[in-house]
């Protein structure tokens, strides 16, 4: 019996490091979505803002992102690209972390989670694609243009942020699998569940503009929980 446990805690130690390392990766990737969201409000705000606030109508809108494809370009892979590739290795270290204490709905908050990354990237390249595409078909055909752009808007809109569902499912999942069975601080975890709810609700019609206190609070969230990351072990090296 002293040998079995002997060697099971032989095991734990072995495993410790790699555990702790993949937390270490998942607190960095926290730390890289926190900075994907205000680089994203930066230039959203500032160069960007005829854009984004949607000053412009369809044809202006087409004309200042051709003017502007430098910069519109780089703001698309940081915010959709980016943010959708680190989010895999975050939603994985959280699913490590916390599946021992609540694991059906780690589970799930995972499943929501890889969701939303494939989401976010899906409407980064079909942005990309589609705009390089309206930009060359203005050249000729203007109304043809802004038909393509209005497309290429919705669907880019629909999958990457026209409504925060996905994210603010998985973030409530996260805070209330972490309340339930430990992992991350209680106080995050209750703020977690302020943010997500601010995301869940932009689903319902006429609340879109709520989605402006998901945003800003996950800024928040995802910097708290990279530095928990970074700082402690998970449940399982524990």
């Amino acid at each position: 019996m002293n040998a079995s446990i002997q060697q099971h805690a032989g095991v734990k130690l072995s495993a410790s490091p790699r555990t702790d390392t993949f937390q270490k990766m998942g607190g960095a990737a926290a730390l890289i979505e926190a900075a994907t969201f205000l680089v994203g409000m930066a230039l959203g705000f500032t160069l960007l803002a005829p854009y984004v606030t949607g000053a412009l109508d369809t044809s202006q809108t087409i004309a200042f992102l051709a003017d502007n494809q430098t910069i519109v370009y780089a703001w698309n892979q940081v915010i959709y690209l980016v943010f959708g590739i680190f989010l895999v290795p975050l939603a994985l270290a959280l699913h490590a972390r916390l599946q021992a204490g609540s694991p059906g709905m780690m589970q799930t908050a995972t499943a929501f989670g890889l969701i939303w990354a494939g989401l976010v990237l899906a409407s980064g390249m079909i942005f990309n694609v589609g705009l390089a595409s309206v930009i060359e078909l203005a050249g000729s055909d203007m109304a043809q243009a802004t038909a393509m752009w209005q497309s290429v808007h919705a669907v880019h809109i629909g999958l990457g942020g026209g409504n925060e569902i996905v994210g603010g499912m998985w973030v409530l999942l996260i805070s209330w699998a972490a309340l339930r069975g430990g992992g991350l601080p209680r106080l995050l975890n209750y703020f977690g569940l302020l943010v997500s709810l601010a995301g869940v609700i932009t689903i319902v019609p006429g609340l879109s503009d709520v989605g402006a206190i998901f945003g800003l609070g996950s800024i928040v969230w995802f910097a708290l929980v990279g530095i928990v990351l970074l700082r402690s072990r998970s449940n399982a090296a524990a």
